[in-house]
């Protein structure tokens, strides 16, 4: 129940922080870390429900631009990265992306927790 209430809150809050017009970029970094602070898991559930939370996140916000504009401007983009033109990859890549942040942003907060504890 920890695991699914820590996904739902680090992909929420993170969601809240991008509408933030002072929040930078890497807002949700903060968010993970606040999320894994809250909500005590082990450094490797922290890491993989930050990841997961961002990672649907992102992944379904880039989808769901992708299909508002027919996929015109992801195979613009992905044609000129190193992904031959496919879309799919390119929402892949930028759910991954935002994961990783969020993964090791919620496992530096589970490790926090724990050493404040001793």
């Amino acid at each position: 129940m920890k695991f699914i209430t820590a996904i739902i809150l680090t992909a929420l809050l993170a969601f809240i922080s991008g509408l933030l017009s002072f929040s930078p970029w890497w807002g949700f970094a903060v968010t993970s870390l606040f999320v894994a602070l809250l909500v005590h898991q082990k450094a490797g559930k922290a890491f993989l429900a930050g990841f997961l939370g961002l990672f649907l996140l992102w992944g379904g916000l880039a989808w769901w631009i992708d299909m508002k504009n027919n996929g015109v401007l992801s195979q613009k983009i992905a044609s000129v990265l190193p992904l031959g033109g496919n879309s799919i990859l390119l929402i892949v890549v930028t759910g991954v992306a935002g994961g990783l942040v969020a993964g090791f942003a919620a496992m530096s907060g589970s490790y926090l927790r724990s050493s404040a504890k001793d």
